[in-house]
């Protein structure tokens, strides 16, 4: 294995050369871009994080085409200079890589598996790139049907927030074989900053539900410290602070608590896309005999939200439930109502796990 004191360039499709060095005390695998990547990109599905992502691909001048069941949808995508594809089938036979990002597996298999979805117009070669958040039976299912068409699957779903998709700076895993990797790791560089390889395919899915898991324990648990503290007659940007700058801190801290705190309570995510993470985390658990104690109590927090104030009302209005409770109001002023990425767009790369 290279070792993270020196450059080891390598080099992989469409001109691209990596190498190895150390970044904050960290080993990592940067990308670089010699001449233009001359891959062609399908991406299916521009809904909140997808057509983020796909606004990268565009904006760092890949060749992409895109589709979505609206094509008004897409128009934005091809005004800035994307193709169209009339169907799945014909995105697959055009482009090098096909990549999905949808609401849900079962809206991921319909596209694969239609007469004329993926799975029609897949050869040898090319690549499957799940980033929607599903489950990894579902999507090792669907790469066995890849695999026999003679072309490669990844999961490679994304975290960090879609205000961070839209600047690229999101992250990135991926499921899959190392080669596999490093075809794809330059369109995975443009898409996010920091890629981690997670090891086998349906490792990536594995641990984006774990980490939406967490996610979702934290929303809850900070819900019940705001309404508390307000309860307890504390100033609320005062208690925002006192969180920020101390060990009770973290990534839903700094985003979800600001917009709560406005009032939007905007986080581009929705309830019942909760519970669809949740729930895949749960069934993980499940299959491999862990017997959960606070994952199915926020499965059940979740379930009383939507169905209180509607499946696509906002993540972070999971805090009225307190608020109905309490007769209080959440918020204060000099917060915003949405998240923006202050950190300017930089080329990716490769995280390397210590023990590696």
């Amino acid at each position: 294995a290279a070792s993270c004191g020196f450059l080891a360039l390598l080099f992989c499709v469409g001109g691209c050369s990596t190498f190895l060095r150390k970044l904050k005390g960290r080993c990592v695998r940067l990308h670089t871009q010699g001449d233009s990547l001359m891959t062609k990109v399908g991406f299916i599905g521009l809904g909140n994080v997808g057509g983020k992502l796909a606004g990268s691909l565009i904006r760092n001048g890949i060749d992409v085409v895109v589709r979505d069941l609206d094509r008004a949808v897409a128009q934005p995508f091809l005004d800035d200079g994307a193709a169209f594809a009339e169907s799945p089938a014909e995105m697959a036979r055009a482009c090098d890589i096909i990549i999905t990002c949808l609401p849900s597996p079962a809206a991921s298999a319909a596209v694969m598996e239609a007469d004329d979805g993926i799975l029609a117009g897949l050869s040898k070669g090319k690549i499957w790139a799940e980033m929607s958040t599903t489950d990894e039976a579902e999507v090792t299912r669907l790469a066995a049907l890849v695999t026999a068409k003679g072309a490669d699957a990844v999961d490679c779903p994304v975290s960090g927030g879609c205000h961070r998709a839209a600047t690229g700076n999101i992250a990135i895993f991926a499921g899959c074989e190392r080669d596999v990797f490093e075809r794809m790791l330059p369109v995975l560089t443009v898409l996010g900053r920091r890629v981690l390889h997670t090891g086998p395919l349906g490792t990536a899915s594995k641990l984006k539900v774990m980490t939406n898991y967490l996610a979702t324990a934290n929303l809850v648990t900070l819900s019940e410290a705001l309404v508390t503290c307000k309860a307890s007659g504390l100033d609320l940007g005062t208690t925002y602070e006192a969180i920020r700058i101390s060990s009770g801190n973290s990534f839903v801290h700094e985003t979800e608590s600001q917009v709560i705190l406005n009032g939007s309570r905007d986080i581009n995510f929705t309830m019942d896309l909760v519970i669809k993470d949740i729930s895949l985390f749960q069934e993980l658990a499940d299959r491999a005999g862990v017997p959960l104690e606070i994952s199915p109590k926020l499965i059940e927090i979740f379930k009383d939200g939507a169905e209180r104030f509607g499946p696509r009302e906002w993540s972070p209005n999971i805090i009225k439930r307190l608020e109905d409770a309490t007769g209080l109001d959440i918020q204060a002023p000099g917060f915003p109502a949405e998240m923006v990425d202050d950190e300017p767009e930089e080329p990716g790369y490769e995280i390397i796990p210590k023990h590696a």
